[in-house]
C-alpha cells in the first residue's frame, strides 16, 4: 500500500514537489556537474594536441605510474586487512571490542594532513625510529614507503566498513554448518564466506582504489614533492597549477575525473547486481 496516497500527513502539493526537485537539481548542477564540465572544458580548450602532450609528458607519465603502483600495493593489502578485521569483529567477542570498532573509524575523523604529519613525526630523519631506519639505508618519509603507509592509513577502513554490516546480518549459521559437516577452515572461507560477501567486498575494493588514487593530503605531507620521483597525479596537478600551466593541470585533472566517473559507474553496476541477487534470493 502506498502510504503517501492514504495518509494526508504525508501528502504535499505539486508546487512543493517541484520546488524540492528543482532545488536538488540546481544544487547538483552547481556543485557537481558544472565543476566537472569546467575541468574537461579547460583541459580541451586549446585542442587535443596540447591535451595529449600534457598527458604524455615525462613527469605526468611518472605520476600516473606512481599512482597506479601505490594503488596496486595498497588495495591487496587492504583486502587482507579488511576481511580479517570484519571477520574478527563479527565472529568473535573479546574485551575491548567496542573500542577496537571505534578506532576503525579513526582515519575518517582525522584530517589526512594530520595523518601525514603523524608519519613524518614517526619516521622523519629527526625521530628515533626514522633515524634508526635511515642509518640502515631505509628511507620512509619523502620516499615510496611513506606514501604507501599514508595511503594505507586513510583507506584501510573502507573494505571492513562494507563487510561488517553484511556479515553481522548474515550471521555464522552457514559457516557453523559447514564446520559440523567436516569442512576445513579454508574450505569454509572459500566456499561459504567469500561467496556471501563478494559483492560487498568488490564494492569496498572500488572505494579503496578510488581513494588511493585520489588521495592528496596525507601523501602530500610525506612525499616531499620531488618532481619525477614522489609526485602522484593529485600532487602533479597542484604543481602544474601553481606554475600557471593550466592546460596540463586540467588535463591531468580530467584523467582523475574520468577515474572517478568510472568508479561511480562500477559502484552502480555492483549495486544493481547486488540488488538482483537479493531479489533472486527472496524469490
Amino acid at each position: 500500500m502506498n502510504t503517501a496516497k492514504t495518509n494526508p500527513l504525508l501528502t504535499e502539493s505539486r508546487i512543493v514537489r517541484y520546488a524540492l526537485i528543482g532545488t536538488a537539481l540546481l544544487f547538483l548542477g552547481l556543485m557537481l556537474v558544472m565543476p566537472l564540465v569546467a575541468v574537461f572544458w579547460n583541459a580541451l580548450e586549446k585542442g587535443w594536441r596540447l591535451y595529449l602532450a600534457a598527458l604524455t609528458e615525462a613527469d605526468a607519465l611518472h605520476a600516473v605510474k606512481l599512482t597506479l603502483l601505490i594503488a596496486a600495493i595498497v588495495v591487496p593489502v587492504n583486502i587482507v586487512i579488511g576481511v580479517a578485521l570484519a571477520w574478527l569483529l563479527t565472529r568473535f567477542d573479546f574485551r575491548g571490542k567496542q573500542l577496537f570498532t571505534t578506532l576503525l573509524d579513526l582515519p575518517f575523523s582525522v584530517s589526512p594532513v594530520v595523518a601525514g604529519l603523524m608519519f613524518v613525526l614517526l619516521f622523519g630523519a629527526n625521530s628515533v625510529m626514522g633515524g634508526w631506519l635511515e642509518a640502515r639505508g631505509i628511507q620512509i618519509v619523502f620516499a615510496l614507503p611513506g606514501m604507501i603507509l599514508a595511503t594505507l592509513f586513510v583507506t584501510f577502513p573502507f573494505i571492513a566498513r562494507e563487510l561488517i554490516p553484511l556479515m553481522q546480518a548474515q550471521g555464522d549459521s552457514e559457516e557453523q554448518a559447514a564446520l559440523i559437516l567436516g569442512a576445513s577452515g579454508r574450505q569454509m572461507f572459500w566456499r561459504i564466506t567469500l561467496p556471501n560477501i563478494k559483492w560487498a567486498l568488490l564494492y569496498g575494493i572500488i572505494l579503496t582504489n578510488a581513494r588511493a588514487m585520489g588521495e592528496f593530503g596525507a601523501v602530500s605531507m610525506v612525499s616531499g614533492h620531488i618532481r619525477g620521483q614522489t609526485n602522484t597525479l593529485p600532487l602533479q596537478v597542484e604543481i602544474l597549477y601553481n606554475e600557471y600551466n593550466f592546460t596540463a593541470a586540467f588535463a591531468l585533472s580530467s584523467l582523475l575525473a574520468l577515474l572517478a566517473l568510472l568508479t561511480l559507474l562500477l559502484q552502480n553496476v555492483l549495486a544493481w547486481r547486488r540488488q538482483k541477487q537479493l531479489e533472486s534470493a527472496g524469490n
